[in-house]
């Protein structure tokens, strides 16, 4: 078996370092080199080798990727936060003679699963409005709770781990918040609540068909990570998901979050990514680095997995570097 050399971004991250827990898994002979802003990151020590990055919004950062592939011979590159795949998004004429070693979704969906105001949309102009939460991006108190009721929720159109998120019940903390969050301000009524709250990680193969795919129902952490998760199956989750990955075609991993409100289904955001919950998948025999490996380096659908049963929680742990 050949010996891969992958690098792992954002190492100091839950995905970077649950990542790095599923290539040990994935049964393949690897040698993985992590990066990280912070020269402390806690996936240097899970990672064979470790790199200081430049960070994702540093104009620099394209070269300095480009640089670490070509200095440490870097066969594929999973990225651990949304910011370097929207960098690199951003700056594809750059990555010419690159982009084969980047596990990066379909172009054309990044910026829409960026933004969860133009995920409403496109919803809604692919028949899918059944699947959309309903959502402005302007107005004031009273015409916003006539619409939604209160409470009802002010979010950032763009945003990450479920940051920016604020009940809102009276006038005052809307136009607080609303000024705040200026263009990126986005609100939707309340729908169910965080026990009915799943995600589906799947992978798609890019024509509006996927293999492998996991649902499970999540609480999430204060920071917005997944904090315990439960195994499911469910027909209204698998036909929302079927509907809008025939429409979106993703293609590699890929997440959704859903609410569920009774039997009805609703969507809450699409991340293009391998997600937080990528460590609990892989104890679930459902890995997408693995799946990665297969795809773009082996060149082949990944293999069919039967995902196991079960529930898992997460806890804070310590890593004991040394005792003088």
């Amino acid at each position: 078996m050949k010996k891969y050399r992958i690098l792992v971004t954002a190492v100091g991250a839950i995905v970077g370092y649950g990542i790095i827990s599923a290539l040990r898994d994935s049964g393949y002979d690897i040698e993985i080199i992590g990066c990280d802003i912070y020269e402390e990151a806690v996936g240097r020590y899970f990672a064979d080798d470790f790199v200081v990055s430049s960070p994702a919004a540093d104009p620099f950062y394209p070269e300095f990727l480009k640089n670490l592939i070509d200095e440490k011979q870097i066969d594929l590159v999973l990225f651990g936060i949304e910011q370097e795949i929207s960098s690199v998004y951003m700056n594809m004429e750059k990555f010419e003679g690159y982009l084969s070693r980047l596990v990066i979704n379909n172009p054309d969906i990044i910026p829409l699963c960026d933004d969860k105001w133009q995920t409403y949309m496109w919803l809604n102009e692919h028949n899918l409005e059944q699947y959309a939460i309903d959502s402005v991006i302007n107005g004031n108190f009273e015409d916003i709770s006539d619409r939604f009721g209160t409470p009802f929720l002010i979010k950032p159109r763009i945003s990450r781990g479920s940051k920016g998120i604020v009940s809102i019940s009276a006038a005052f903390d809307f136009d607080y918040h609303k000024a705040k969050l200026g263009s990126n301000f986005m609100a939707q009524p309340i729908v169910s609540d965080q026990a009915n709250e799943y995600t589906v990680g799947l992978f798609g193969l890019g024509d509006g068909s996927y293999i492998n795919e996991i649902y499970l129902r999540r609480t999430l952490s204060q920071e917005g990570a997944t904090a315990k998760a439960w195994t499911v199956e469910d027909t209204e989750l698998k036909a929302a998901v079927e509907a809008i990955t025939a429409v979106l075609k993703p293609e590699g991993p890929t997440n959704y979050q859903f609410r569920k409100q009774q039997e009805k289904v609703f969507l809450l955001e699409i991340n293009p990514r391998i997600s937080s919950s990528v460590s609990i998948r892989s104890k679930f025999s459902y890995n997408e680095a693995k799946m990665s490996i297969e795809y773009y380096l082996e060149g082949k659908r990944p293999d069919r997995v039967e995902v196991k049963k079960g529930k898992a929680i997460r806890y804070i742990s310590d890593l004991v570097l040394g005792l003088w």
